[in-house]
């Protein structure tokens, strides 16, 4: 007699195609956000997300039923990274990162997962989550308010762009309020489409020409125009074209710089997993493993680096559509993959992407940096972590004024700063302070 397969084993039909189509919906605005802020390719990001995720199934024998695509925690590096040392020098510093998760994840064959709290526990990565977040702030406010992310030139009238922005947060704000079912997952899908709706109402009715002619630029380069969206990307763009794929050039300096980042989300990736193993009733911490997990997404995000696309992450969101859907089926991240790759390879999509304003991305993130600033306080909250020890105080307070702050250090052949110093001297202090009372 044939055994029926269980609900969360693999089992790939072609009938869940539609089904992938729809995990991959629930991600894409999150997804292609990362590489439009960032500056990366969104074709290039969408076909590392898709072929990242069928790596992560290689590694975990098809056992996790998640998607990957860009992580929102490498934001600040890449920004900081592109405009220092351009897209090249940087993936060299993301594969970096990448290979920290395959080193993390041997340590947890030897020592067991326990190792991972020890060395990097919520007093250190609480505060790094902060510093990503905040250090970020200034580039939202400009953007939102119509400048380019380190305010040097107006690229919308201030008026414009505040209109823009505070359509796209506030509907991104109510549709995690109030949406229901599969819509509450697309928030930030939903809040882009507000703000191009709304650009697109502002051409029409010649507000966007108007406040262009009334603009004064100040002491700023003024890069404004009297439309806010133009087509040509899409018309000159191709239907069919090669992803502009971007090959890593070795840069040190990048590697020192981004790599303690990666700290953050390796701790992020062991509550994600125990996250997905509650939806689905599954123990995936035992069975592939949270060493396999590491490994599966550490090699995606190498690999993803390695063509010029963002690091990878597991999405909270499809685990939530997963959850609506009671879809625990592994091989329905495998459509959605495939999805993903297939529409990396359509050039008018990269062109229409290209043609979102940039007050939306603004009023986006204005919500999602200060987003990623509170899971860091609701990482320390959750660990009861008392601020006020001398030691815990002395190790919040200096990861947060050396991130923030943007302190550097020169060491001769490379200089380390900013977010990776303050993930460095984090998880230097956490090892060298004494405990004291709080052992």
């Amino acid at each position: 007699m044939k055994q029926t397969p269980s609900p969360t084993d693999y089992n790939f039909r072609a009938k869940d195609c539609l089904l992938g189509a729809q995990m991959l919906f629930v991600a894409f605005g999150a997804l292609v956000l990362v590489p439009l802020l960032t500056g990366l390719n969104a074709n290039v990001a969408l076909f590392t997300a898709g072929a990242g995720t069928l790596i992560f199934q290689v590694i975990t024998r098809g056992r996790v039923p998640v998607f990957l695509a860009s992580s929102f925690a490498f934001i600040a590096p890449i920004i900081y990274g592109v405009n220092q040392w351009g897209i090249a020098g940087t993936m060299c510093g993301l594969v970096a990162a990448g290979l920290l998760y395959a080193v993390l994840s041997v340590v947890v064959r030897v020592f067991g997962s326990g190792i991972l709290h020890k060395i990097l526990p919520p007093i250190v990565t609480g505060p790094v989550i902060m510093v990503i977040g905040l250090v970020l702030a200034p580039v939202a406010i400009h953007m939102a308010s119509g400048r380019t992310g380190d305010g040097s030139a107006w690229l919308v009238p201030e008026t414009t762009a505040l209109i823009i922005a505070g359509v796209a947060l506030a509907v991104t704000i109510l549709v995690s309020l109030l949406g229901r079912g599969l819509f509450k997952l697309i928030p930030i899908l939903s809040g882009i489409t507000a703000g191009y709706i709304t650009s697109l109402i502002l051409d029409g009715t010649g507000f966007s020409a108007t406040a262009q002619a009334a603009f004064d630029p100040g002491a700023l380069q003024n890069w404004t125009a009297p439309a806010l969206i133009s087509m040509q990307a899409v018309t000159t763009a191709p239907w069919f074209a090669m992803p502009d794929f971007t090959f890593p050039v070795w840069n040190l300096e990048a590697i020192l710089f981004i790599v303690p980042v990666a700290i953050a989300p390796a701790i992020e990736h062991f509550g994600d997993i125990l996250a997905i193993g509650g939806i689905s009733g599954r123990d995936y911490v035992d069975d592939p493993g949270i060493e396999n997990t590491l490994l599966g997404d550490g090699v995606a995000t190498s690999f993803a680096a390695l063509l010029g696309g963002p690091p990878n992450t597991t999405y909270s969101e499809v685990s939530g559509a997963v959850a609506l859907t009671k879809s625990f089926n592994p091989a329905i991240m495998t459509w959605a993959a495939i999805t993903a790759i297939l529409l990396a390879f359509v050039g008018k999509l990269g062109g229409f992407l290209n043609t979102i304003p940039v007050p939306v991305m603004g009023g986006i993130m204005v919500l999602l940096f200060g987003a990623i600033a509170v899971i860091g306080i609701n990482t320390l909250i959750k660990a009861g972590t008392d601020l006020m020890q001398p030691r815990n105080l002395a190790i919040v307070a200096i990861i947060l004024v050396f991130g923030i702050g943007g302190m550097s250090f020169d060491l001769a052949i490379v200089k380390l700063g900013g977010i990776g110093l303050a993930g460095v001297v984090g998880v230097l202090l956490n090892l060298i302070l004494p405990a004291g009372h709080e052992a």
